[in-house]
């Protein structure tokens, strides 16, 4: 069966879907944003030697590329620190809505870093998620704005790792690229841990559970399936689609933690706006795609 846009669509949505989970779980997890970090992507890296021949993967991949992403995953890293530590800081549903200004740091990152035109309709779009961050920021009490400024950072990181994976995995397996991304954050972040680490390394026995689910479902399964929608994929779509992960994750968070009773009604209402921009997104796609066509 070929591997098709749809197929991709569909792989990418059910991954964004599974990252619903992941700040709910980080809200759970009793553990730094650092130390929960590194648990991930140490787990996460150890359910790929399995399919992975680690002697070969050098020889494999190349020395340049091999470097290259290493480097993606220390940005990999930086991202998943600023997005739990924006949990800690602030909570679930902030994290959530302020990894949705994705796509307007792609707007700007990708035609840089990939090479391709900018578009204005992408620019567009990103501008348009401006009042949604306004009204997230007016609609939750001042101690948070250095979560939603820590979140927005997380933000600006995916887009620029996205972006890299983007122009530089080719057809690489997928498997492989997770694997050396992930083992080079397990590397960069490990110097950091006695000092930076907090008072709790070892995880209690509940936040092994959360850790495992964490790390085999919504890590190794969605990277895998989010790295080869990118084969057929646009980093902006790409990124536009994860926009679905507040979504999903705010209506999670509702339901299963207290964010409700910290977030009040213009913190939604900015949230309607940045989601819309990722249907938006779609809508002029498909016109321009049809335009295409006609011509």
């Amino acid at each position: 069966m070929a591997y098709t846009e749809e197929r991709a669509y569909v792989e990418l949505h059910l991954a964004v879907f599974l990252w619903g989970f992941t700040a709910i779980l980080g809200d759970l997890i009793q553990l730094s944003a650092l130390t929960l970090v590194w648990w991930r992507v140490l787990l996460t890296t150890l359910s790929l030697v399995f399919f992975v021949r680690i002697h070969r993967v050098i020889r494999e991949v190349g020395w340049r590329r091999f470097g290259l992403l290493a480097g993606i995953g220390v940005v990999v890293a930086l991202h998943w620190v600023t997005f739990y530590g924006a949990i800690k800081l602030a909570n679930a549903s902030i994290a959530l809505i302020c990894m949705a200004t994705t796509s307007l740091f792609s707007s700007l990152l990708e035609p840089l870093i990939v090479g391709r035109p900018f578009r204005w309709f992408e620019l567009l779009l990103g501008i348009f998620i401006l009042p949604g961050i306004w009204l997230v920021v007016d609609g939750v009490d001042s101690g948070m704005n250095i979560g939603i400024g820590v979140g927005l950072l997380s933000a600006a990181l995916v887009s620029i790792f996205t972006s890299l994976n983007k122009k530089y995995i080719g057809s690489s397996n997928p498997q492989r690229i997770t694997f050396i991304e992930l083992g080079a954050a397990t590397l960069f972040l490990t110097p950091f841990l006695i000092p930076f680490g907090g008072n709790h390394f070892w995880p209690a026995p509940l936040d092994w559970a959360y850790l495992l689910v964490l790390s085999l479902l919504c890590t190794t399964l969605t990277f895998f399936l989010s790295l080869r929608s990118l084969s057929k994929l646009s980093a902006f779509a790409s990124n536009l689609t994860v926009n679905l992960e507040p979504v999903y994750g705010i209506f999670l968070a509702y339901f299963l933690l207290d964010d409700a009773q910290e977030l009040s009604p213009n913190f939604y209402w900015g949230a309607l706006l940045i989601v819309t921009s990722v249907f938006g997104y779609t809508a002029i796609m498909r016109q321009l795609r049809r335009r295409a066509l006609l011509t």
